[in-house]
C-alpha cells in the first residue's frame, strides 16, 4: 500500500485489483522504476487535489503502476512501442483481475496516451494526470505545480535511486531497436538534456 503524509492515498490502493497491480509492480520493476511509478501516482493525486480534478482513483493507480511495465525485460517488445506493449499488458491484467473489458481498455488507453500529445483534464482526467505526473517526474515539466513540501515528502518516501540515468538508458535502448517509436522521438528531441536538468535531481 502506498502512503503519503502518513495516510494511505485514496481508496484504490486497498482494492483487490489495485493490490494485484502493486504486486506485479513489486515483482517486475527495478527499485528505481518502481519508485518512479509510485511517485507518478502520488504526483497525480497531488496535482488533482490542487487543480480540483475529479478522477477514478483505482483506474489511475493501476495505470500509473503499470505504465512502464514494458520497459522491463520480461515484458519488453522488440517490435511495438513500450507504451503500446504496456497498454496491451494492462488490458490483459485488468480482464484477468475481473474488470469489464471496457474498463481494462481504459487502462490500456491511459498508458498509451501518456506518451502522446497532452489530453485536457476535462476530456480524460486519468490520462491527463498520468501525462502531467510522468512529465514532471522524468523531465521536470511544470515545476510550479508541485510545492516544495510535496516534493520533499514524496521523495522521502520514494527516492529516485538514480532513476534519471536508468530511465535514459531504457529509452536509448528502445530508440536503437525501434527507431520510429516514441522513445526514439523523445531521445531525438533532447530528452537526455531534459532528464539531466530535472530539478528533482538537483
Amino acid at each position: 500500500m502506498l502512503r503519503f503524509g502518513g495516510e494511505s492515498v485514496g481508496m484504490s490502493p486497498s482494492t483487490p485489483v489495485a493490490d494485484a497491480a502493486l504486486a506485479v509492480a513489486t515483482r517486475f520493476y527495478t527499485p528505481a522504476l518502481f519508485n518512479h511509478c509510485a511517485r507518478s501516482y502520488l504526483w497525480g493525486v497531488n496535482y488533482a487535489a490542487a487543480q480540483g480534478i475529479i478522477y477514478d482513483d483505482e483506474l489511475y493507480f493501476v495505470s500509473a503502476m503499470l505504465h512502464d511495465i514494458a520497459l522491463t525485460d520480461p515484458f519488453d517488445s522488440h517490435r511495438v512501442d513500450f507504451e503500446e506493449a504496456g497498454g496491451d499488458l494492462a488490458w490483459v491484467f485488468g480482464v484477468a483481475a475481473g474488470w469489464p473489458t471496457e474498463r481494462a481498455a481504459r487502462a490500456e488507453e491511459i498508458i498509451v496516451l501518456h506518451m502522446r500529445d497532452d489530453v485536457p483534464a476535462g476530456v480524460d482526467p486519468e490520462s491527463h494526470l498520468l501525462q502531467v505526473a510522468t512529465a514532471w517526474d522524468v523531465a521536470g515539466r511544470r515545476p510550479e505545480a508541485f510545492s516544495s513540501e510535496a516534493r520533499a515528502e514524496v521523495l522521502a518516501s520514494y527516492p529516485r535511486l538514480g532513476f534519471g540515468e536508468e530511465f535514459l538508458a531504457c529509452f536509448e535502448d528502445q530508440a536503437r531497436r525501434k527507431p520510429k517509436g516514441t522513445a526514439a522521438a523523445a531521445v531525438a528531441s533532447g530528452g537526455a538534456a531534459r532528464i539531466w536538468a530535472n530539478p528533482l535531481d538537483g
